[in-house]
């Protein structure tokens, strides 16, 4: 009976220590220094203009602020999701918002973008 308690614990441990990082490779993201950023450590940016999980930032304003594109093998799951853009390729997109990157952010932590124009803003702490 004491060896099938410490399998037990031991399992229970190892679910521990691999459960945080399956959290993670179920999104492009992730929660760093309160603050949602792609694997890399660079920050995410949603866009007030975008309603109904449409991006509405296209031409221009897409070489300022690149989508986060999403490839075609992967698959939503939980808040992430996957748009469609207009010109056909894929976006993700957390809890319903389009994410982007800014061309001005050169560095992981870089936030030059948050509360551009009063329309762009990090997202702060969602909870994965």
């Amino acid at each position: 009976m004491k060896h099938i308690a410490q399998s037990w614990k031991a399992l229970i441990v190892t679910v521990a220590l691999t459960l945080p990082t399956m959290a993670f490779a179920a999104g492009p993201g992730m929660v760093k220094d309160g603050m949602l950023t792609d694997h890399k450590g660079m920050t995410l940016y949603t866009f007030d203009n975008d309603t109904g999980g449409k991006s509405a930032c296209t031409g221009q304003c897409a070489e300022n602020w690149p989508p986060l594109k999403a490839p075609a093998d992967e698959k939503a799951e939980g808040k992430w999701t996957i748009i469609q853009r207009d010109d056909g390729t894929m976006q993700w997109a957390f809890d319903g918002k389009p994410l982007y990157y800014f061309v001005q952010d050169k560095k992981p932590g870089d936030m030059t973008g948050d509360k551009k124009m009063d329309k762009w803003h990090v997202l702060q702490g969602p909870k994965m």
